[in-house]
C-alpha cells in the first residue's frame, strides 16, 4: 500500500468546478450522468456543508465528496428523508493513498457535528463497494429497496443511528421539498 497522504480539505465549492468535473470524469468516466445514483438525485442541490475537495501536497485536486438530500418512498406514498453520499471520486493512480478516508471522516465529521447541535442527523445512503465503506459503517439496505435505474442490491449500502426504523420497502429518489 502507498503511504497515506496528508491531504488539504476545502469546502467543494471553495474549488474550481471545471477541476471538479475532471476529477469525476477520471474517477467514474463521462457517461457518469447514466449512472443509477444520479437518478435518485436528479434535481436535487448538493448540501454545501457537507461537500468537499482534497488536494495533495503539490496543491492538486485529487479528490472529492458530495451529499444529497435525498428520500425513501415507502409502500404508503410517505418520503424518508435521507441524505445521499456520493459521488466519492479519487483520481484512479491517487486511490488507496488515504484520500478517500479523509473526505469520508470530514463528512462524518460534518455529519456528527448535527448531532452535536442537538439534532438528529439523517440516515445515510450510498452505492458503493461493501468492504470498503463497512469500515465507516454503512451496511447494505433492506433488499426491498428500490432504485431508478439498474443497480446491485449489494452495493446499496445505509448508515445512520437507527437504520432498522426506515421503511423496508420503498423507492429511493431526490428530496426536493427540504
Amino acid at each position: 500500500m502507498a503511504d497515506l497522504a496528508l491531504p488539504t480539505l476545502i469546502p467543494l465549492d471553495q474549488a474550481d468546478p471545471a477541476a471538479v468535473e475532471r476529477v469525476l470524469d477520471a474517477a467514474f468516466g463521462p457517461d457518469r450522468h447514466k449512472r443509477t445514483a444520479y437518478a435518485i438525485r436528479q434535481g436535487a442541490e448538493c448540501l454545501p456543508a457537507l461537500c468537499f475537495a482534497a488536494f495533495d501536497e503539490g496543491g492538486a485536486l485529487v479528490g472529492t465528496i458530495q451529499a444529497y438530500p435525498v428520500a425513501l418512498t415507502d409502500l404508503q406514498g410517505q418520503a424518508h428523508p435521507l441524505i445521499m453520499v456520493g459521488p466519492v471520486a479519487i483520481l484512479p493512480e491517487r486511490q488507496g493513498q488515504g484520500f478517500g478516508r479523509a473526505l469520508m471522516a470530514a463528512q462524518a465529521s460534518a455529519i456528527e457535528a448535527v448531532r452535536s447541535e442537538g439534532q438528529t442527523p439523517l440516515p445515510q445512503v450510498l452505492i458503493g463497494d461493501a468492504p470498503y465503506y463497512g469500515r465507516f459503517g454503512f451496511v447494505e439496505a433492506p433488499r426491498g429497496w428500490t432504485c431508478p435505474g439498474p443497480w446491485d442490491p449489494a452495493r446499496l449500502l445505509v448508515r445512520g443511528a437507527n437504520p432498522a426504523v426506515l421503511p423496508q420497502q420503498g423507492m429511493l429518489g431526490p428530496w426536493l421539498s427540504h
